[in-house]
């Protein structure tokens, strides 16, 4: 079985924001909100993207950083979406978990790059 790579989970992440954004938003009306959760949501990939073309390893780890900040605001804004009533529990919880583990992998990835460029 092969891993999948923490871009590729970014990107699945990403699509997933993009289908609740739009559901949210047709339901709703609601646009505040869904736009931070967008942006911060589907920067985590592009973020990672950019990454792989960085002029350097403090580049490259910069841009890790970056995107495990937007893992950490797209966790918020699920997480006020939810308690206000925008997103059932059940997607809520899948989408907290998918957030979760990206984090847990740019967590290891950032760490793992600092040590091998100091």
């Amino acid at each position: 079985m092969t891993e999948i790579s923490t871009r590729e989970r970014a990107k699945e992440f990403a699509k997933a924001i993009i289908f609740l954004v739009k559901d949210v938003q047709s339901q709703e009306r609601e646009y505040i909100l869904t736009g931070q959760l967008l942006r911060a949501g589907t920067s985590i990939g592009a973020n990672l993207s950019e990454a792989q073309y960085a002029q350097s390893g403090a580049d490259f780890v910069s841009k890790l950083e970056i995107a495990l900040k937007e893992c950490y605001e797209s966790e918020y804004w699920l997480e006020l979406m939810f308690e206000t009533g925008y997103i059932a529990e059940a997607k809520y919880k899948k989408l907290v978990a998918d957030c979760g583990t990206i984090r847990r992998m740019l967590i290891s990835a950032c760490k793992t790059s600092k040590a091998e460029i100091e």
